[in-house]
This record gives structure tokens, sequence and C-alpha cells, in this order.
């Protein structure tokens, strides 16, 4: 962890010279935009009929519009339901992200440890624990918008495990005598949201959230046609840590008939007895589907130990996993056999809102009301993200109600007036940069790549995307030239349309927005 920890598991403390370093990367930030010409403007009076027109049109008029447009002064230029609440899918995001971004310095880290002993003649007696702290960042992910850049991408996720059994092997341990425990008591015992839908807990998006966190919590698939019609599909498992029970009951099909097997994997409730079935034709590419697991404690103990085995470290005992933060409390206050710290803040950032990592931002939310509140939970990071948005953000408590970090549950409601407030706080905030290194960008890397093409905002909108069922949302940030932007935020709720209509509509709609 950086110096800026009271101690491995203290609270943030913050200095002038990070306050003086975030302001220049921010400024560096806002500096490197394209040069943007001016687009001319038009009356208000004008704005608020067209965009009228463009929300009142069949089909799109039997839903409910959520839409708020402020200037860089905050000034309201058009609202629709702009301080009524509505479901923001994944602009949720948006929250935990400002929120952390403003509150965590940019390097702070977390560490995961490996405790033990006593080591005796290369054995070591008893069980080894290993703790985390909610690292997310195990994972085989890039963090940034140019992967080319050195160091932002993590090919292997098993890297930081490798680096703990070698600072083993190094002490001249060869033998665990007892256990290798997977400790993911520094957040609650609670792992999987009680608003999330049952059919959702299968996949990545709704994977286990806790102290411990090995690739995404999920194992990955890949799946593609069999050699002839008639053959199995060819699917593969990664990692492959032999504990997972697997059926194929998928059949290949001749080119153009029907592709379904990413979405038929299922699993017996709370098992790894996971099995896929349906179809896929000979003509169909290969791809990949996450599949949560439902202990993620045990997953990463299981990854350690082939990483030990790997090191030629042997293992004695079982693979188990623990919630209970009493267990090993005294061995926690031991010095640490081994210890490796999690990529920075800021490359966590880039995942929640880049690419809308559903898992890293509820590991995020818990580490708030860790290090901000009473503890690593759902209601106490919650609590943290509402007091900072109420006393610091000066958002009315009335116009905000969440549920989870992610946006995943129906039950989170925001206003589109305060998403915009949320907005123009964290763009004024001197460590902007965090948040804005990962905020999408119209035809950039992440969840805008392909929205505002041949607009005259193609480029120019930075923004984040939400996606539920009946759900579609979008907020974020209009780039009118250097000194003036706009924000935004439009929520579409309870309407019956396909996905492409309904985000070609919400497109259009910030298109009018910057004719004004």
């Amino acid at each position: 962890m950086t110096d800026e920890k009271g101690g491995k598991d203290g609270k943030v403390k913050m200095t002038g010279s990070l306050f003086r370093t975030s302001l220049l990367r921010t400024l560096f930030c806002l500096s490197i935009l394209p040069a943007l010409p001016v687009l001319p403007a038009l009356p208000a009076q004008s704005l608020a009929k067209r965009l009228d027109a463009r929300l009142d049109r069949p089909p799109f008029n039997r839903q409910f519009w959520g839409v708020a447009l402020t200037d860089e002064t905050g000034r309201l230029l058009y609202g629709r339901n702009a301080d009524r609440l509505f479901i923001p899918a994944s602009n949720t995001k948006l929250v935990v992200g400002a929120v952390a971004s403003a509150l965590f310095p940019p390097d702070w880290r977390v560490k995961t440890s490996i405790y033990g002993g006593p080591v005796v003649g290369g054995v070591l007696m008893g069980d080894l624990v290993l703790y985390g702290r909610g690292d997310p960042t195990m994972d085989r992910r890039c963090y940034a918008a140019d992967s080319t850049l050195a160091g932002v991408c993590d090919t292997d996720p098993f890297y930081r495990l490798r680096q703990l059994a070698d600072t083993l092997r190094a002490r001249g341990v060869q033998l665990i005598q007892g256990d290798v425990v997977g400790d993911g008591s520094y957040f609650e015992p609670t792992l999987v949201h009680p608003n999330w839908e049952q059919f959702d807990l299968n996949w990545w998006y709704a994977a286990p959230v806790s102290g411990l966190g090995f690739n995404d919590n999920s194992v990955d698939f890949t799946w593609q046609a069999g050699p002839a019609a008639g053959s199995p599909a060819v699917i593969t498992m990664s990692p492959d840590l032999g504990d997972i029970g697997f059926e194929n009951r998928t059949v290949t099909v001749p080119p153009g008939g029907e592709s379904d097997v990413g979405d038929r994997f299922f699993r017996h409730p709370g098992t790894l007895q996971i099995w896929a079935e349906g179809t896929v034709a000979l003509d169909h590419p290969r791809r990949t589907e996450s599949f949560a697991l439902p202990d993620p404690n045990l997953y990463a103990a299981r990854a350690l130990r082939q990483a030990l085995a790997d090191a030629g470290i042997a293992v004695a005992g079982a693979t188990r996993s623990t919630t209970d933060s009493t267990l090993y409390a005294s061995l926690r206050l031991s010095l640490p056999l081994a210890e490796v710290s999690s990529r920075p803040l800021r490359d966590w950032i880039f995942p929640i809102l880049n690419t809308s990592q559903n898992w890293f931002s509820e590991m995020l939310l818990k580490q708030l009301g860790k290090q901000f509140g009473r503890g690593g939970s759902w209601p106490d990071g919650l609590e943290a993200e509402r007091r900072f948005l109420i006393d610091s953000v000066r958002i009315d408590s009335t116009q905000i109600s969440l549920s989870d970090g992610s946006g995943l549950s129906s039950s989170n409601l925001v206003t589109p007036l305060a998403f915009t407030q949320i907005l123009r706080y964290i763009r004024r905030h001197p460590r902007f940069a965090t948040f804005a290194a990962g905020l999408p960008q119209a035809g950039g890397t992440g969840s805008l790549k392909n929205r505002f093409a041949g607009t005259p905002l193609a480029g120019r909108v930075r923004a984040k995307t939400g996606s539920i069922s009946r759900v579609n949302s979008l907020s974020g940030f209009i780039e009118m030239d250097r000194a003036r932007f706009l924000t935004f935020s439009v929520q579409a709720n309870h309407h019956a349309q396909p996905s492409r209509p309904i985000l070609a509509a919400i497109d259009s709609i910030v298109v009018e927005m910057a004719k004004r």
C-alpha cells in the first residue's frame, strides 16, 4: 500500500502533495481533448420543442423518460421529470466511481497476505491462510484505453499468487503440513446481494463479492462448433483447477443454424456442477462466456494451491475457505509470510466505467464501507456513499436511493438531475483524472465504441451507458469546445423496445441537446 494508509488495514489519509499531483493530472487530462469546433447555439425554446417532439414520438411516448441537461454553471437547460426517481441500471456505477475517485488517492492499493507457521526444517506447521483485503485485480484485463502502453494489461490471473508462492519457496518452505485456507473475512459474510435475480447469479456480472477475489470470481468457457454436424461443441475451461464437474450436452448443426450455447450454461445451485446445452452452427465464430462460482474464497485458495504446486511446494492438507473473521484473528497479528499489492485504485475505476464491470463496482462499494464507514458490507458502503453525496456533493437526499454499486439491482433509484450534479462535482474535483480516464468516449474503447458514429458528436460524448430489463440510460458530458461542456442524463424506464431502436433514440436526444 501507499504511505497514505495508516497501517495495512488503516484508514486513508490525504496529503497536500497528493492534492497538487492530482490537480496536475486533471489539467493534463482536460488538455488532451481533441480540438473541437464550436457548434452553433439555437434558442432555448427551440431546444425544448425539439426534445419534446422526439420524446413524444410513438412508440417512445409509451415509456417513462427522465432527462436533465445542464450547462457548465449547473443551470438547467432542459428537463423532463428531471427530479423524479428512475431505475438507472449501470449508470449507478457513476456514483461509486465518482465517490471513490474523490475519496481515495489514485495510487491507493490493498494487500493480500499469507499467514501461517512456524516453519521448521522446510515444513510449515499448521494451516496456510490466504487473507484478502478486497483486491479485484487478480485477473486478465487491460486497464487503459491504449492497451499498447507498457504495464496496462495483465495476462495471467495467477501472477500475484505465483509471487506469494515464490516468496514462500525462497524462505525454504517445501511442505504445508495443514490446509490451504482462503480467508475472505475482510468483508462481510454475505457474498450475494439479496436483490439480484436468481438467474443472474450464474453469470460473471453477478459474481459473489468477498474479501478474496480471483479471475473476477468466474471461470471462462470458450465454445465453438465441433468438427462436424451432429458432434458436440468444443468447449474448454480456463482456469481449470480440477474442481468443476462439467457436462457437455451441446450439438453442432449445419451452417446457418441456431447458435444458442452462450445462453445455456447452467449450474446446480451452490455447487460446482455445471453443464451446457443448445446448438452451435458450423460457421459460428468462437465465443467465451464467464460463469460465476459460488465460493470466491475457496476458488482463490485452490488457485493458490495450484501456484504452490507449480513452485514445488507440497500440501498435505485440504483446501477450504472461511468468512469467519475470528477464526484466524490471532494468526493475522503476526507478520505475514508473504504479501503482494493490488493494482492502484485508478485501475479499479477504469473497468467499472469503461466496460461496466459489475464485480469491480461491488468490490469497490464494500471497500468504501470498510475504509470510510463501519465495515466492509453493502449497507456500510451505501451509507458511506450517501453521506458523501449529501455532505460534499450537496445532493437532495430524496433524489437518490441506492441498493448496490453496479446497478444490477432494479431497486436503485436516481434522478437525472442528481446524475448531472454528481458529474459536475467530480469534473471540478482535483482527482477528476482518475474518473475521466475510465469514462467511455464515443468511438473509443469501451461501451460507447459504436455510438454516435456519423453524427456531429462523434468523439464529443464522454458518458456511461446502462442497461437492464426494460431500462436504458446514458449520462455524461458533451464537449462543446475546450471551455464549454454540457452535462446530461437520459433515462428510459418501463419500455418495451428492442435494444437497437431505444439506443438510437437516446443518441438522437443527445445529438439534439448539442444543437441548442
